[in-house]
């Protein structure tokens, strides 16, 4: 199948000039001096299939918006080549391209005109816009009136008016309310469902594991992963650490496709971790509702002042499904000397449904591994949930109801 995207050893520069002098100087050829290139990305090459959805992430400067402005055509890359096959909807920066003092009517027939619409086109489409964008009567007020909820609102309904070859949205969607934000998802599932491909920058790791097939990570402006979303966000997640003097290690795991990423200062490690059942015996397979006992033994190499364990449980997906530390439960082990070997156990009932899940260990400071992270673990451990015994139901939570029927 032919990429609808193509993007091949694209890089972009900007030029500095040591004064505005010099920037004059160089427009009208007045010096031969040469203005220093500031990289912003170099070097980024991936495809995208007709209907696939890919999660584009990293930290704030690492040149996301720049690449997608470059994909879109409204910036030149200054090296490599963008190859796109059909139209683009783009949903940027939140009200790109509205003037503040017409209303939202009028920015709809002035957006879709960019967009290459005519105005019977955008006539036949209005009602549909202005339905889903729920703004009742600002629809018809100027939009300097508007909050910026309702600026996305609107931006998001005249942007997916038409269905597009490519959608890309640059984290607009985290500035709307819960309900609009299921409302574009489900459009957005929709779309690929048609065919539409996605382009999504989003810090919402959840938004793009639920979205997206692939992830792409790019740090410092080049591309360091392309990868399942579930990966890519483990080490998206230990580079962040990274910034504590913490070292990352990638770990295939054996006999398995999946990939194990430890990121941390080592002053605190998981040395075992299994999952018991009632009897204390060590379990791979546990029955839906069953109470269980994750042990956790850490051993410690250099004298600790505040020592905190977390654990996350996640699905097959690497959706989080639930996740704590001892830090939230006033159980904080304070100083804890080097040599030292602790047993962190936590017991619950495993209110799962059927299917594959995993858990992932922090060792930390505090309530975050931002602070001190001696070891963050994913794919610590991953255990099987069956149903032997329950009444049949579907999805990833155990939460037997108790039915009564009134006549």
């Amino acid at each position: 199948m032919s990429a609808v995207l193509r993007v091949h050893r694209v890089g972009k520069a900007f030029q500095e000039y040591g004064s505005e002098l010099h920037r004059f100087a160089r427009w009208f050829g007045l010096t031969t001096r040469t203005a220093r290139q500031h990289w912003v990305l170099r070097e980024v090459s991936f495809t995208v299939a007709p209907g696939e959805a890919v999660g584009i992430i990293g930290q704030n400067g690492a040149g996301k918006s720049t690449l997608l402005k470059m994909i879109t055509g409204t910036l030149p890359p200054t090296e490599g080549e963008v190859t796109v096959n059909g139209r683009i909807a783009a949903i940027l920066e939140l009200g790109m391209g509205f003037n503040p003092e017409l209303t939202g009517r009028q920015n709809v027939y002035h957006s879709a005109g960019l967009m290459g619409f005519d105005r019977a086109q955008i006539a036949s489409a209005m009602p549909a816009i202005e339905a889903f964008a729920e703004v009742g009567d600002y629809f018809d007020q100027a939009v300097r009136t508007y909050s910026s909820g309702m600026q996305m609102r609107v931006a998001f309904s005249v942007a997916t008016a038409f269905r597009p070859a490519i959608l890309i949205v640059d984290e607009a969607l985290s500035v709307g309310d819960a309900y609009f934000q299921h409302k574009c998802f489900e459009r957005i599932r929709e779309f690929q469902r048609e065919g539409t491909t996605l382009l999504i920058v989003s810090h919402d790791n959840s938004a793009v594991q639920a979205l997206c097939d692939r992830a792409v990570l790019i740090d410092r402006g080049r591309m360091i992963k392309d990868g399942a979303p579930s990966e890519v966000i483990d080490l998206y997640n230990a580079l962040i650490a990274e910034k504590e003097n913490a070292t990352v290690e990638v770990i295939r795991i054996e006999g398995s496709d999946s990939v194990q990423t430890v990121s941390g200062t080592g002053e605190a490690v998981v040395s075992e971790i299994a999952l018991h059942d009632e009897n204390g015996a060590p379990v791979e397979f546990i029955n839906v509702g069953s109470r269980v006992d994750l042990r956790v033994k850490v051993r410690v190499s250099r004298d600790i002042p505040q020592l905190v364990f977390g654990y996350m449980i996640k699905d097959r997906f690497g959706q989080q499904l639930f996740g704590t530390n001892t830090f939230h439960t006033d159980q904080v082990v304070h100083d804890v000397p080097a040599g030292a070997e602790l047993t962190f156990s936590a017991e619950f009932v495993a209110a799962l449904g059927s299917g594959s899940y995993s858990v992932s260990t922090a060792l930390v400071s505090s309530d975050t591994h931002l602070v001190d992270n001696f070891e963050w673990r994913d794919l610590a451990l991953v255990f099987t949930v069956s149903n032997f015994d329950k009444p049949y139901f579907v999805g990833s939570a155990w939460m037997p109801p108790t039915f009564k029927v009134t006549m």
